[in-house]
């Protein structure tokens, strides 16, 4: 029996698969991928600030839109480098020239390019996907692979546009099309203008049912999203509990510490008599859900100023958490030092839950909430 002919570019004779449509789908991933890495990019420095870059404490959301942006970024991604990939698929089957050339050079720098790039977002947008979920199937770190991903894919991404730039620029403007916009629908039952649209659709509506994880007003359509903002203990979400964490809760000598110029030692009921603060600021996780609450304590300007501290202390903050990545915490100054940052012990009008952080937790302004540390017992003035 005769074996059917490997596909070659010609097996494949859909007018959509042109260059035109490949920028134009091209350019709409470009920017998801631009958001998306930037926006980590802030995440990332967010966690692990490196000492040459300050991260400000105002505007008081904005680790909640920037993280906001990036898992939504990251979701629509998925669809548009679906559509990227079918637009050009065929040409993965054309025969490299030959014999070697600077041409064929060029060729398998462009394949190379693909290889890398595709298979780095794939992996990326899946993990990314996955840590939304909670669930880390894997032996290596998420956030540090995470990280060296997003780098590889923009190296790579750099690589592929240089080697298209001539096509490119060649397809970038409307007026540079070849073949007419309508097609046949016996052929692809898609005009070009309808392939935009269904790819823009679908993006869309992707992201409208995902967003409401982050974005309240979008929360009655968020069938997508993994996580319901407004639900659970005292109308937020917990992500590490008490169990977890290997918390248990507080006996009648617990003590709450200041290590400092002067050291200082409170009970619980002593906290709850030293004046109270109030501030409303979001929860916002990197798994891209938000929720805002109403946060009530001790400034933690007011307790450094009661033990002496200089006004501009860098602060780390230790838990009861018994182990895990974020035991303990650095407020910087600028965090330390804004009124808006709290010792908090009441969330939405009522005491802690233990889940919450029960009996203190931190709160600050543009934090993500892996370091809005919870079951404080002492901060220690390090500067």
């Amino acid at each position: 029996m005769k074996l059917p002919a490997p596909p070659t570019e010609k097996s494949f004779p859909s007018p959509l698969h042109h260059p035109r449509v490949a920028t134009v789908i091209g350019r709409w991933l470009a920017t998801a991928v631009t958001i998306c890495f930037l926006t980590g990019l802030y995440s990332h420095f967010v966690q692990d600030t490196p000492s040459w870059l300050p991260i400000p404490s105002r505007p008081a959301s904005l680790y909640r839109v920037t993280q906001g942006l990036h898992v939504l970024s990251g979701t629509v991604a998925v669809p548009l480098l679906l559509a990227k990939l079918w637009t050009v698929y065929p040409k993965l089957f054309a025969k490299p020239p030959w014999p070697p050339s600077r041409q064929a050079l060029a060729t398998m720098l462009e394949r190379a390019s693909i290889l890398v790039l595709v298979s780095a977002m794939a992996l990326e947008l899946f993990t990314g996907f996955l840590n939304t979920l909670q669930w880390y199937p894997w032996p290596f770190p998420f956030r540090q692979t995470h990280y060296a991903l997003a780098w590889i894919i923009v190296g790579a991404l750099l690589v592929h546009l240089a080697v298209k730039l001539p096509l490119i620029r060649a397809n970038w403007r409307r007026t540079a099309e070849k073949v007419p916009d309508s097609l046949p629908p016996a052929i692809t039952g898609l005009t070009r203008r309808g392939l935009f649209r269904t790819v823009a659709g679908a993006a869309t509506l992707v992201g409208i049912t995902s967003v409401g994880q982050s974005a309240p007003a979008f929360g009655p359509v968020a069938v997508l999203a993994p996580r319901k903002p407004n639900i659970g203990p005292q109308g937020l979400p917990v992500n590490r509990t008490a169990e977890a964490a290997g918390v248990t809760g507080i006996d009648e000598n617990w003590r709450f510490m200041i290590t400092g110029p002067q050291q200082l030692s409170y009970s619980l009921d002593e906290l709850r008599a030293l004046p109270q603060s109030r501030s409303k600021l979001p929860i916002a996780c990197v798994e891209g859900w938000s929720q805002g609450a109403r946060w009530e304590g001790i400034r933690i300007r007011d307790l450094l100023e009661l033990s002496g501290a200089p006004a501009h202390s860098r602060v780390r903050v230790v838990s009861m958490e018994k182990g895990g990545f974020y035991a303990t915490s650095e407020l910087p100054p600028e965090f330390a030092a804004d009124p808006l940052t709290l010792l908090a012990l009441r969330l939405n009008g009522s005491e802690l839950a233990l889940d919450h952080g029960f009996p203190a937790r931190i709160i600050a302004p543009n934090r993500p909430g892996v370091l809005q540390t919870k079951w404080v017992h002492r901060l220690e003035v390090i500067t």
